[in-house]
């Protein structure tokens, strides 16, 4: 069994609607939860840091940066943090909007003369927001890039946009999201034109230096002049080692940021106090968007935004490795939370979500009640079952007062799925089948349980529940 070293900085008390909860208390929560974690996920390494109303309330890390050398994370360990380089290009585009030399409704072509045809109408916002529709640049498999010239990549990101101008669109900008790294790349072109500098440049100057951040690089980890982890991979449920892409500069927005949870937070701390981004400009770019079918977005210029109660998530992840997240109501003078989660991998692959929804359920359950729900859930799949845990489920359901809402089976099937996806099939049924005794007349619960039977390979009992969806489907 693998050792965690864990250290925890916790300053002040936490004042909530229920009370004032204890710095002492909220470490041993918080020092609770890493452990939880790394043992349900096998996670290597781990930093946390959490802050609400600037006010640091937790700063936590856990494990291994080199499993190899037994090398401890500490708070100054740099980890990849991946795409969570988006939010710097966001963050910049941001402030040129802000000056006035950027309109986000205008054709990114008005300021990059040479993209390819079929993308002279894509505006800045839709490439901010996964809805321009362009081709992704790249497929990366079994640990190989495949361009359109090879397993290398081409020398510019002219070059990039050169070699995909005869590929079709996904679809019509602006009506869907899909999620590609080309759509950084134009930003990042975009950028590099605006101020006629290298990217990394424009970085240093305007978003490094200014705020202090002095373990943050851009580039390959092998540059890094400080700790670094070793990013590791789940693969047949063990971590194996996985070297990073060798990303070109130009491919730097969207990769190959390497960073501190400290650093990370200087610069989450800046944009909530309106230091990058004025707070005026920040509460008007920051709400719901709509694409052109009707549906909301996934994405608000370029971060990633849900709703949940009263509070506005904005955020972006590293895949299963990392993840950021903005919480606040009334804009950002309002009540504001951070979180950054930082890993360097894990045996299960967790997805970063679970991960940063596990903190927001020790930090502030009643505010966060959803969050607060996933990670009741996911205990109850993993912990002995009796009819006493079950009975003491449904209590807190009550407690909480989830007994009655109507998102509730919604909610408990995203878990299940979640659960299925990171635990296995086995470990989310509980879920599935307390889901259907809770919800006996929903054909979707029965049918989500079929479906977890089916996956463990009893045909049997998933066919009789299949046909008992079916069967309260077709009473409606």
């Amino acid at each position: 069994m693998r050792r965690f070293a864990f250290v925890a900085v916790l300053l002040l008390a936490v004042s909530t609607p229920s009370g004032t909860v204890r710095a002492a208390e909220l470490d041993a929560r918080i020092t609770r939860q890493l452990h939880t974690n790394a043992a349900r996920y096998g996670i290597a390494g781990q930093a946390v840091l959490i802050r609400h109303n600037g006010t640091l309330l937790a700063q936590a890390v856990a494990g291994e940066a080199d499993l190899t050398t037994h090398q401890p994370v500490t708070p100054e360990t740099v980890f990849n943090t991946y795409s969570l380089a988006k939010l710097l290009v966001s963050a910049l585009v941001m402030q040129r909007v802000e000056a006035g030399r950027v309109e986000l409704d205008a054709p990114a072509s008005r300021y990059l003369p040479d993209l390819p045809e079929a993308w002279q109408t894509i505006t800045v916002r839709q490439f901010l927001n996964h809805a321009s529709g362009v081709p992704e640049y790249f497929q990366y498999r079994e640990g190989e890039v495949i361009t359109s010239q090879g397993s290398l990549f081409p020398t510019t990101a002219a070059e990039v946009f050169k070699a995909l101008a005869g590929a079709p669109l996904q679809f019509t900008p602006g009506t869907a999201n899909r999620y590609t790294q080309t759509n950084y790349l134009v930003l990042t072109a975009l950028l590099e034109a605006q101020y006629q500098q290298p990217y990394a440049q424009i970085v240093q100057d305007r978003v490094l230096r200014p705020l202090s951040m002095t373990h943050t690089s851009l580039g390959p980890a092998t540059d890094v002049p400080h700790d670094i982890t070793i990013a590791y991979i789940g693969k047949q449920g063990a971590l194996r080692r996985e070297d990073d892409i060798a990303w070109p500069s130009y491919a730097y927005g969207h990769a190959a940021l390497h960073t501190t949870v400290g650093d990370l937070d200087r610069f989450l701390l800046a944009l909530t106090r309106g230091e990058l981004v004025g707070r005026a400009t920040l509460q008007q770019l920051w709400q719901p968007q709509l694409l052109g079918n009707g549906r909301r977005s996934g994405f608000s210029t370029g971060w990633e935004f849900e709703e949940s109660g009263e509070y506005r998530f904005v955020g972006h992840d590293g895949g299963t490795r990392v993840r950021a997240r903005i919480a606040f109501t009334d804009g950002l003078a309002g009540d504001t939370y951070s979180f950054i989660y930082l890993t360097n991998g894990s045996a299960k692959n967790v997805w970063s979500r679970t991960l940063v929804d596990s903190t927001m359920a020790v930090v502030a359950p009643m505010q966060f009640p959803r969050e607060a729900l996933s990670e009741r859930l996911i205990t109850y799949a993993l912990e002995p079952k009796t009819a006493a845990r079950t009975t003491a489920l449904k209590q807190w359901l009550i407690t909480n007062g989830r007994g009655d809402q109507p998102m509730l089976e919604q909610d408990i099937n995203r878990v299940g799925y979640a659960v299925a996806e990171n635990l296995g099939h086995a470990a989310a049924l509980p879920l599935f089948a307390f889901n259907a005794t809770l919800f006996p007349r929903s054909a979707n619960a029965w049918d989500s349980l079929a479906e977890m039977y089916a996956a463990l390979g009893d045909v049997k009992q998933a066919k009789r529940l299949y046909a008992r969806s079916k069967a309260l489907a077709a009473a409606r």
